[in-house]
Parts: structure tokens; C-alpha cells; sequence
């Protein structure tokens, strides 16, 4: 694992920390995914879901889309870790939520 994906893990493992101290949403299956998996891994699999994922609506309900798996990706240190095509999905999705304004 490069430093990299330690440092997305450990971002991961922190957006899952907030959403439980900060909103009371305990997505224990979002960590053990994660734990499993690996943070790029869970993020692959998780953005790749059509239409999103229960997480997702969840913090979207909550007002909370900054803690969402999409948010870390489309962070321009990560990019590296992600083909074009997973970020603009990431990129849309943020859009469609409203999380990320139309220019």
C-alpha cells in the first residue's frame, strides 16, 4: 500500500468516525467493508453503485454530503487513485445532491 492509500484509509476511516459522532449514523457495514476491503477498494465499489448507495442518501438527508465517500474521491490529493471516469461519476453524483453547484 502506497502512502497514499494509507492516507485515503485513514480518510475514510475518519468520514465514517464523524458521521458517527457528529450525525449519530453509524454505517457499521461501511467499516467493515473497509476494513476488508481497503479504502480504494470500499470507494470503487461503493461509487460504482448505480444510483448510490444507502450511505449516501443517508448523509444527504442528514445535510452532510462532505462526509461522503464521493467528496473524499473527488479531493484533488486522491485523484491519483481513480480513473477519470470513476471521479466525474463522483462529480455528478455531488451535482445531482446538490452538493456541488452547477457553473
Amino acid at each position: 500500500m502506497t502512502d497514499l492509500e494509507k492516507k485515503f484509509f485513514e480518510n475514510m476511516k475518519n468520514i465514517y468516525i464523524r458521521a458517527d459522532k457528529e450525525c449519530g449514523y453509524r454505517a457499521t457495514r461501511f467499516l467493515q467493508m473497509l476494513n476488508e476491503k481497503g479504502g480504494v477498494n470500499t470507494a470503487k465499489i461503493l461509487i460504482s453503485k448505480p444510483g448510490g448507495t444507502e450511505g449516501f442518501a443517508k448523509l444527504w438527508e442528514l445535510g452532510r454530503l462532505e462526509l461522503s465517500v464521493e467528496a473524499l474521491v473527488i479531493q484533488d490529493e486522491f485523484q491519483e487513485l481513480f480513473t477519470q471516469e470513476e471521479i466525474d461519476s463522483c462529480i455528478e453524483r455531488l451535482k445531482e445532491y446538490g452538493y456541488i453547484k452547477e457553473q
